[in-house]
C-alpha cells in the first residue's frame, strides 16, 4: 500500500449551473492564453507591435486544434471506426485527444496564412512563440490528468498517480507521465529562452531548438506509458514520430546557422523602431545642393565684373591724363 501518491479527480466535469467546465477543455484554454501571453511579449522584444502574436494565434489555434484532432484519430483510428465503436465520438474532443504533431504541423499552417496576410516573416514569429508553445503543452498535459488517461506503468513510487477503476482502465498507482511531460516542457522553455539571449537565435532557429528538446523528452515518457498504440519494429508510433521530427530539427538548425547566421532585424514592417524605407525626395535634395554650387560658381564671374568696373574709371583718367 503506497503511504503518498498523486489523486487523480473524482470527475472531469465541473457544473457551473447550466454550463459544464471539462477540465480537459479548461487546461487547452489556460495553455492557449499563455502562449499567446508569453509570445506577445517576446514579439515586442524583437521589434514587433503589440497585438500581432494574437492576430496571427486566430488563425493558427483554430488550425492546430483540428489538425491535432486528425493526427489522435488517423493514428487511434481503433477507437473510432472498429466494430462496437461510434464514429461519432471522433469528434467529442473534450473526451481527450490531441496529437502534439498533428497540431503543430497544421498550426503552421494556420500561422503560415496570419504572417502572409501582414506581411511578417514566419520563422520570426515561430521563434517568438516557441517556448510560450511549450508552456501551453505544460498546461494541456494536467487536460490528461482530469481524465485519467495516458499514464504509465505501474509503480509504488511516492509521487505515483493514483487511477480509478473505469474504462479502460485498471485502478492501481502508476507513473503520473502527465506530470513528467508537463515538467519537461517547462525545462524546454526555460532552456530556448536562454538559449535565445545567449546565441541570437534567428530564422526559426529558437523554434527548431524547441521541437527538438521536446521530443528529446517525449521519447523517455512514451517509453513509460502503457496506453494502447501502434508498434513499428517493436517502437510506438510516437516513438519514431520524435526521433524523426528531432533530426529534422537538429539538421535544420545546423544548416540554417551556416547559411542564414545572425538573426531578422526587422520583424514586423511599420512596426515602432523599424528602420523606415528611404523617401523619394533624393532628387529634389540634389537639386538643392546643386544651386548653391551653381551661385557658387556664378559668384567669381561677378567678381570679375564688379572688379572690371572698379578699374574702368581708373583706365579712363590715365588715358585722359596722358592725353593732357
Amino acid at each position: 500500500m503506497n503511504l503518498a501518491y498523486i489523486p487523480s479527480p473524482s470527475t472531469g466535469v465541473i457544473d457551473l449551473g447550466p454550463i459544464p467546465l471539462r477540465g480537459y477543455a479548461f487546461c487547452i484554454i489556460i495553455g492557449v492564453f499563455v502562449a499567446v501571453w508569453f509570445g506577445n511579449k517576446r514579439w515586442i522584444a524583437r521589434g514587433g507591435t503589440a497585438g500581432t502574436v494574437a492576430d496571427i494565434a486566430v488563425w493558427a489555434v483554430p488550425f492546430g486544434l483540428v489538425g491535432g484532432r486528425l493526427y489522435h484519430v488517423i493514428t487511434d483510428y481503433q477507437l473510432y471506426f472498429s466494430d462496437g465503436e461510434d464514429w461519432v465520438d471522433a469528434f467529442k474532443i473534450w473526451q481527450g485527444g490531441l496529437g502534439i504533431w498533428g497540431a503543430i504541423a497544421l498550426g503552421a499552417v494556420g500561422a503560415w496564412i496570419g504572417c502572409r496576410r501582414r506581411g511578417i516573416p514566419l520563422p520570426a514569429w515561430a521563434d517568438a512563440l516557441a517556448p510560450g508553445i511549450a508552456l501551453a503543452q505544460a498546461c494541456g498535459r494536467w487536460g490528461n490528468w482530469f481524465n485519467q488517461e495516458l499514464y504509465g506503468r505501474a509503480t509504488d513510487v511516492p509521487w505515483a498517480l493514483k487511477i480509478s477503476e473505469g474504462p479502460n482502465r485498471v485502478a492501481g498507482t502508476y507513473h503520473p507521465t502527465f506530470l513528467y511531460e508537463s515538467l519537461w516542457c517547462v525545462g524546454v522553455a526555460l532552456l530556448v529562452v536562454w538559449a535565445d539571449r545567449r546565441f541570437k537565435l534567428g530564422h526559426g532557429r529558437a523554434f527548431a531548438l524547441y521541437v527538438a528538446a521536446y521530443c528529446a523528452g517525449r521519447v523517455w515518457t512514451e517509453y513509460l506509458r502503457v496506453d494502447e498504440a501502434h508498434h513499428i519494429l517493436g517502437l510506438r508510433l510516437n516513438v519514431w514520430t520524435a526521433l524523426i521530427v528531432f533530426v529534422l530539427a537538429v539538421t535544420y538548425i545546423v544548416i540554417s546557422a551556416k547559411v542564414r547566421p545572425g538573426r531578422e532585424e526587422v520583424v514586423e514592417p511599420g512596426a515602432p523602431g523599424a528602420p523606415e524605407a528611404p523617401e523619394s525626395s533624393d532628387e529634389p535634395e540634389a537639386d538643392a545642393d546643386a544651386k548653391p554650387d551653381a551661385d557658387a560658381d556664378a559668384k567669381p564671374d561677378a567678381d570679375v565684373k564688379s572688379e572690371a568696373d572698379e578699374d574702368a574709371p581708373k583706365a579712363d583718367g590715365t588715358a585722359e591724363a596722358a592725353k593732357g
